[in-house]
């Protein structure tokens, strides 16, 4: 795959992440798509085309079906739009899409938009309800997104000595560095104690392990390099693209020589985009990760997985505080999912949004100073598709 760094962002823009019952999904689309396209500096009217990244609309408030979702609210009808559902690796899909349509000649201006309205339902109609009753029967048999991923936090504790403690820092980190990010849904720091005292949802993870259900929409404007107007734009471009589904739905968890310390498909996804970046040792090369924390223990895995430490290591990453604010290679100095919260659709646009801001210079009290290049990673489904990007300030 050729490198994707002959396409450039111009505009961002994100909604504030919460229980948003005062904003429909209409709202939200408006909300993040307005704030990206003044960002860039152009009209509604010169978007070409347009990719709209919603996981679940039949457990949200039945938008988000079709590109007219988002040609609707925005009144921009007569042009391509395309509904991008690939689990929680949904809004970096949209981006994948637009960015090749662009690098194929097809349009010249792209937006893709994610976003997700999951407040507006009762918890008995939650996505543990989908999951049991429309999705694939091994999901009715009791087994859990928690579940799922507390095996592996099993299996980490058993190989490599992690604790709950290293676990339970990781929310600590996230929750913290939440308080600086004015856009996320939970931001009150919190203890070690408080993370290990919540109540388990399954064993070793505890709610506070846990990231929240939320509502929320993200945006980004793009165009080729070639087509950037450094007078009005502030441009970052995308160094490369890495989309893997490694496993199906029975798998990782019926296979014999599954170790249950790795997912494939982050490993995949990962190799992909490096090639195109060039990225050899992502250690030296990569300034901040924005990763999917969706529960505490993904976080960890993912940094073996993105080959930020050896295997076996991530437990010292957190143990010296590498991964801080401040550290050797912050991770999810927005707060992550644990303190931004998932709405599925966007959260994947959210996290180039965040990413974004920091090449740019313009992430405020939690500035990662000198960031030059930086990348974002989503997994989604039981662990079956994976996405990673990689950003960079410099053409």
């Amino acid at each position: 795959m050729s490198k994707k760094r002959d396409i450039a962002i111009i505009g961002i823009g994100v909604t504030k992440f919460g229980e948003l019952f005062h904003q429909s999904y209409d709202d939200l689309v408006r909300e993040a798509a307005l704030q990206a396209v003044a960002d860039a500096g152009i009209d509604l009217d010169e978007i070409q085309a347009g990719w709209l990244s919603t996981a679940f609309p039949e457990i949200g408030v039945f938008k988000g079906r079709s590109g007219m979702d988002l040609v609707e609210p925005l009144n921009l009808y007569g042009i391509p739009v395309t509904r991008v559902s690939n689990f929680c690796a949904s809004g970096a899909d949209a981006i994948r899409n637009a960015a090749n349509a662009l690098a194929a000649g097809e349009c010249d201006v792209a937006m893709a938009l994610g976003v997700e309205k999951l407040r507006d339902r009762a918890p008995q109609d939650s996505i543990v309800k989908m999951m049991v009753e429309l999705s694939h029967p091994f999901y009715q048999k009791g087994f859990t997104a928690a579940g799922t991923f507390a095996v592996y936090a099993k299996r980490m504790m058993h190989e490599y000595g992690v604790t709950n403690e290293d676990i339970a820092s990781i929310s600590v980190k996230n929750h913290y560095h939440g308080t600086l990010n004015e856009k996320a849904h939970h931001r009150i720091a919190c203890s070690l104690e408080q993370v290990l005292g919540s109540p388990m949802v399954a064993d070793p993870l505890t709610v506070m392990d846990s990231c929240p259900t939320t509502d929320g929409a993200a945006c980004v404007i793009m165009v080729r390099a070639g087509d950037v107007d450094k007078s009005k734009h502030r441009p970052v471009f995308i160094d490369g693209i890495g989309l893997s589904v490694s496993t199906g739905w029975d798998l990782p968890f019926f296979d014999s020589k599954h170790d249950f310390l790795s997912f494939q498909a982050t490993i995949d996804a990962a190799a992909m985009a490096y090639r195109q970046a060039g990225i050899e040792k992502p250690i030296d090369e990569i300034d901040l990760v924005e990763v999917h924390d969706c529960f505490s223990i993904v976080e960890l895995l993912t940094y073996e997985d993105l080959g930020l430490c050896k295997r076996g290591e991530a437990k010292d990453m957190i143990r010296g505080k590498a991964t801080r604010w401040g550290g050797e290679i912050p991770v999810n100095v927005s707060g992550g999912l644990l303190s931004c919260g998932h709405p599925v659709g966007a959260t994947g646009v959210r996290m180039v949004v965040e990413v974004a801001s920091h090449l740019r210079g313009t992430a405020g009290d939690r500035q990662v100073k000198g960031a030059k290049r930086g990348v974002t990673h989503n997994i989604g489904g039981p662990g079956a598709i994976a996405s990673v990007i990689v950003l960079n300030n410099e053409n």
